[in-house]
This record gives structure tokens, C-alpha cells and sequence, in this order.
């Protein structure tokens, strides 16, 4: 058992369905997104929500793997075997950013607030859609 808190990975970049944000409150030391639903506030798991989320972005990012791969090989300026080898590796095993511990998490929604990401669910918390300026999602 790791003595690393969970923490709600998509924090600040979760709303409901008209736009308001879901907060982040823990339960014990488990945290909920709290989805506004008129007056009330819905407490759903985090994980549940994250979960949701990183299968689509998972999903879509497989989709566009060679396009993706090629990109970062670019940004890096490393085109060798081994390279391209670690990022098909990362892109295959995403969810593990779901385990405490594995990613920077700050870093991680700075990065994703910065592309103006976010992710609209229901009151019940499944993913309605994912919004990602320039990408299409068709769910």
C-alpha cells in the first residue's frame, strides 16, 4: 500500500453539463468531484470521472499515434529507435498517469489548462464530451 494520497487528476477542469465547474471535495481521504445539479451538489469519486477521461484521451491519442509519435520525435529532435520505441511505449500505457505517484499532477493539469481542455459529465459523472480546441471528439 503506498502512503501517496490520491488526488483528483482533472481538478479544475471538470463541469457539468451548463458549464459550471465541479469542485474538488474529499470524503475521508478519498476524493469526489462535486457536480452542481441545480441546488444540490452530486459527490461522485474522482477516480470514476479520471478514469472516464484518460480512456478517451487514451482512445483518441491511439487514434492519431503515428501523427502524435512523429510530433514529439520532432519537438525532442531525437529520431532514433529507442525513441520512438519509449513514445509508443508511454502512449500505450497512459492510464497509468491514473496511479498515484506516476505523474506530476500540478504540471499535468497546468499543461492540459493551458490547451484550454475540459471535460463535461453529468450529474452521475460519466463523460459526456471532452472539449480540446482542435480536436473533434465524437462522443
Amino acid at each position: 500500500m503506498s502512503n501517496v494520497m490520491r488526488q483528483a487528476l482533472f481538478a479544475d477542469l471538470v463541469f457539468n453539463e451548463e458549464g459550471q465547474p465541479a469542485k474538488v471535495v474529499y470524503i475521508g481521504t478519498v476524493p469526489h468531484y462535486a457536480i452542481p445539479d441545480g441546488d444540490f451538489l452530486r459527490h461522485v469519486e474522482a477516480e470514476y470521472v479520471d478514469r472516464q477521461i484518460v480512456t478517451r484521451l487514451q482512445e483518441r491519442i491511439l487514434a492519431m499515434r503515428d501523427i502524435v509519435t512523429e510530433g514529439v520525435i520532432h519537438m525532442l529532435g531525437q529520431e532514433d529507435l529507442f525513441t520512438r520505441a519509449s513514445i509508443e511505449h508511454a502512449i500505450e500505457h497512459m492510464d497509468r498517469i491514473l496511479e498515484p505517484g506516476n505523474v506530476d499532477v500540478d504540471e499535468f493539469r497546468a499543461a492540459l489548462w493551458m490547451l484550454k481542455f475540459r471535460a463535461i459529465v453529468n450529474v452521475h459523472g460519466d463523460v459526456v464530451r471532452l472539449e480540446v480546441p482542435g480536436w473533434e471528439d465524437e462522443g
